[in-house]
């Protein structure tokens, strides 16, 4: 398939499912060239997994490589455990996630309700693991009806399936043994059928579209020294409110209107408590936030003192992570101890390894996304959260603009393990942000 946004060529996908003795052999390998704040990446993502007979998940290998960062994770189904290994054989760890139900890969669920028997309107729901995050969600498939498709200069008649992921709504042709004909998602992203000849030729020479930019929302007026301000209200509309964390600490969110205010380091407005709030989790190693390993545990005792202040502890991790981390947009899992390696990323990297350090200095961090106010527009970003005694309690931090607390058109969505970022997929192209009030 030829992968095109907004008609430009920016990759290919070429996917199998072969019948086995046990099930299924599926495989799928994905390259494409994104354009992020103009740059543009190669990206490739291979995905090899054996699937039971009803096409629920058996095992998986999985691949991403780009120019800068690779990220490799195979797993195994043991009953209602999923096994996953990550990183290379010499340093990689066993991660046991909770299943409560069979999962099934993204990638494979198009051919299964393409071929199982739904009547127009009628749709089923899928508990999919995504490797990358590590993360399961619901994606809903519905089957619209049947409609002529022109494929390869032939028309002929294809199955048209509605998926819905959190929210966010994509359409796929499917032939009658369930092969994907086209596919059509966000930001203008569009796959289609082609022979293996026309998929593997070049790319177009120049940028496709900025997907950061195309991502990002425009809000009703324009926001002056951001910066500065220590109050910031507006009205959020166009989305479900329901998978997100809004309300509490220094956000508050009623009726569509969230109001921000800026931390007092002097610590009087604080959360204690609610999401986030068990501090012996916020200090736990994670498989992305790896606050154990050596490697990092030497980093941050070369950074700080047993004996600093909680305070101070912060600002000299959030100094460090900000000036020896080169500020780049990059394809990658964020991983908090390939960033140290690497020394480059953008702001999930900087959030990670900021997070990973200061657990390993004996400071409650957790990771925070939402959408931040930059030229003009809110783009999505991540940032960190610090619990400090001395301060009062839980304070953000951001690692990319070297701010303690960060300015309050940070506005957070979600907060947690890489696999909570999923949940902003459905704000993509609906949030919408009015400007109601600011202060100084």
């Amino acid at each position: 398939m030829n992968i095109l946004q907004e008609g430009r060529k920016i990759g290919y996908a070429q996917r199998s499912d072969i019948a086995t003795a046990t099930g299924f052999r599926f495989s799928e390998k994905i390259f494409m060239r994104i354009n992020t704040l103009g740059v543009s990446q190669p990206l490739t993502v291979q995905t090899t997994a054996d699937l039971k007979p009803d096409r629920t998940l058996a095992s998986f290998h999985f691949d991403l490589r780009s120019n800068l960062f690779k990220f490799n994770a195979s797993g195994e189904v043991k009953g209602k455990q999923l096994n996953v290994r990550l990183g290379n054989p010499v340093e990689e760890k066993i991660n046991t996630i909770e299943l409560s139900e069979p999962p099934y890969l993204g990638g494979g669920i198009l051919e299964f309700a393409g071929t199982s028997g739904l009547r127009p309107g009628e749709g089923k729901t899928f508990p999919v693991f995504d490797p990358a995050s590590l993360g399961q969600r619901p994606v809903r498939v519905t089957f619209l009806g049947e409609e002529p498709l022109t494929v390869m200069g032939k028309t002929q008649a294809a199955k048209k399936l509605s998926i819905d992921f959190m929210g966010m709504r994509q359409y796929a042709w499917v032939a009658s043994d369930g092969s994907a004909l086209r596919e059509e998602g966000m930001l203008g992203i569009v796959l289609t059928r082609v022979t293996r000849e026309e998929a593997l030729a070049g790319l177009a020479g120049e940028l496709s579209a900025d997907l950061t930019e195309l991502a990002s929302t425009v809000p009703s007026k324009p926001i002056d020294a951001a910066g500065r301000l220590r109050l910031l209200k507006v009205r959020l509309s166009g989305f479900s409110e329901e998978p997100f964390f809004l309300d509490g600490g220094r956000q508050t969110f009623r009726n569509g209107q969230l109001t921000v205010r800026r931390e007092s380091l002097a610590g009087t407005h604080r959360q204690t408590t609610g999401e986030g709030g068990d501090l012996a989790a916020s200090r736990k190693s994670t498989p992305f936030i790896q606050a154990d390993h050596p490697k990092i545990r030497r980093q941050a005792a070369k950074i700080v003192n047993p004996d600093d202040p909680d305070g101070v502890k912060a600002d000299k991790l959030l100094a460090w992570v900000y000036k020896n981390l080169e500020k780049r947009p990059v394809l990658s899992v964020p991983s908090a101890l390939a960033t140290l390696e690497n020394r480059i990323g953008d702001c999930n990297e900087h959030a990670v390894l900021l997070a990973a350090l200061a657990r390993a200095a004996g400071l409650p961090a957790e990771v925070e996304a939402g959408v931040v106010y930059l030229r003009g527009r809110f783009f999505y970003h991540a940032w960190n959260v610090l619990y400090l005694k001395d301060r009062g309690g839980w304070t953000t931090a951001d690692a990319v603009f070297g701010q303690l607390p960060a300015d309050v058109t940070h506005i957070r969505f979600v907060r947690g393990e890489a696999d909570r970022q999923l949940d902003l997929a459905g704000l993509i192209g609906k949030l919408k942000v009015e400007i109601l009030e600011t202060e100084r």
